[in-house]
């Protein structure tokens, strides 16, 4: 005779797992009443598959890929070119989409500034959660986007979620804002707003609305102190997309990235700068970080990163100072520190650069972070520029990826790279071999200097080829 099934019971807000009923979950103490009574896989199977023989409509059947058709997405432009970059080319109806942020990065007014272009020609209802009508409409009056007609724009000042939904389908809006996630709660739920069961309630509960009446969903969440999103991971699990505003506050830069998407790639930022009238896109971030650059210093080089499909140029500075200390400081801003720590030591032992009685800083100008590997051989060119007192010629670019070896490897985009430096003025570039047979082109105007090692690409520091008779512009138009 087969054995029962041992009973065992489950938290419902983790999921932790126990063989013997508790009073409460010592995993994340989210189960007030208890565990509840799991029942056991095999006995889940097989009645599962008892119903699915005795069921009469309603059928799941699987369907060959070949019979599945595709269609193109219908997308709506956001007004806002950035924020169609980053989505990959607009808002899908139905679609669910979590924006996070740091508290007064501007998650709010971005989505202010989106809502009002939609609002022109379809009804977008806002939830407003943690601020009142009237200090929404004082922003809104303050934002460009505001002072145009919005007649499709609905304010909700609520954090009941039946009750917003009981209001959403009476008003059948085309796009639902709620800010934010953490301030909305069902009631049927006991725990307060922002616990874990209701974050994971809620939002569930808004993926099933949005995918059933095709309702563009856009939440704002609250994000923890390394800067994820707070609450439980599945919260990201749920939804379509889950971009992230970045920036720092001191600066005017906001950097709008995708951690996921499912209607586009992930890879792609947008660029805003924040200004009285709201944040106004950057349509030329390489003229942005460069504007301003003094090129005649030791320690400055122009490398060209890629941020998903845009190449991106900006200027990296190193400066080495003497240091008493028995451990030198090597500190830097808007790269990886390793990355550092792992350039210098190839350095000391590839070319013999003495730094043990040197402090490094390196810092990317403009705020930006990049952690590509394709500013290896910028920041070596810098580190040697600064210690050693030398100027790179004002009109040259440098890109590649170093070994451990000292070898200059190849990086994606290279073409790319070159047209974005060739547009921006500047005459060279220094970079890896270009791969055999897939050759191109090069844009006018831009003379390329390959080189298989840092030692080969040192020498344009040392000894130029020649000097520039014109330096490239330090900015333009953004």
């Amino acid at each position: 005779m087969a054995k029962k099934d041992q009973e065992s019971y489950r938290c419902p807000a983790c999921g932790y797992r126990s063989p013997k009923w508790m009073g409460f979950c010592p995993s994340c103490h989210e189960a007030p009443e208890g565990l509840v009574p799991e029942e056991s896989p095999g006995g889940r199977v097989d009645r599962y598959v008892r119903e699915a023989a005795t069921a009469t409509k309603g059928e799941s059947r699987a369907l060959p890929i070949a019979g599945v058709t595709v269609g193109d997405l219908p997308r709506s432009s956001t007004g806002l070119t950035e924020f169609d970059r980053v989505l990959g080319g607009g808002i899908v109806p139905g679609s669910f989409i979590l924006l996070g942020g740091d508290p007064g990065i501007g998650k709010s007014t971005l989505v202010l500034q989106v809502v009002a272009n939609l609002a022109r020609e379809k009804t977008v209802l806002v939830v407003c959660g943690e601020e009142s009508p009237e200090q929404i409409r004082m922003r809104f009056d303050r934002l460009e986007a505001g002072k145009k007609k919005h007649s499709g724009l609905y304010l909700l000042p609520e954090t009941d979620l039946s009750l917003v939904l009981a209001e959403a389908a009476r008003l059948s809006p085309d796009i639902l804002i709620v800010d934010s996630i953490q301030t909305v709660f069902l009631p049927e739920w006991t725990q307060s707003a922002g616990s874990v069961i209701q974050l994971r309630e809620t939002a569930a509960t808004l993926l099933e609305f949005a995918k059933r009446s095709r309702v563009t969903t856009l939440v704002i969440g609250h994000v923890t102190k390394d800067g994820t999103i707070a609450g439980p991971r599945v919260l990201e699990h749920l939804v379509d997309t889950v971009l992230y505003l970045e920036g720092e506050r001191g600066q005017p830069l906001r950097i709008l990235r995708t951690a996921k998407n499912r209607f586009g790639p992930t890879q792609e930022v947008g660029l805003f700068e924040m200004e009285e009238g709201g944040l106004a896109e950057v349509t030329n971030p390489s003229a942005f970080f460069l504007e301003g650059r003094d090129p005649g210093r030791p320690g400055s080089t122009v490398v060209c990163g890629m941020e998903g499909s845009r190449p991106i140029l900006v200027e990296l500075q190193a400066l080495a100072a003497p240091t008493s200390l028995p451990m030198p400081r090597r500190v830097t801003q808007g790269v990886s520190s390793n990355r550092l720590a792992l350039l210098t030591a190839v350095l000391v032992r590839r070319i013999g650069l003495d730094l043990s009685g040197m402090d490094l800083y390196l810092n990317v100008v403009g705020g930006v972070e990049i952690e590509e590997t394709a500013l290896d051989l910028g920041i070596a060119l810098g580190v040697v520029s600064s210690v050693r007192e030398l100027v790179l010629p004002a009109g040259w670019v440098v890109v590649g990826e170093v070994g451990l070896a000292g070898e200059v490897r190849r990086i994606p985009g290279i073409f790319e790279r070159m047209t974005e430096a060739a547009r921006l003025g500047f005459s060279h570039m220094v970079g890896p071999v270009l791969p055999a047979g897939k050759s191109r082109p090069l844009p006018r105007g831009l003379v390329y200097h390959p080189v298989s090692d840092l030692r080969a690409a040192l020498a344009f520091l040392e000894k130029p080829p020649f000097s520039e008779k014109k330096s490239p512009p330090s900015g333009g138009a953004r």
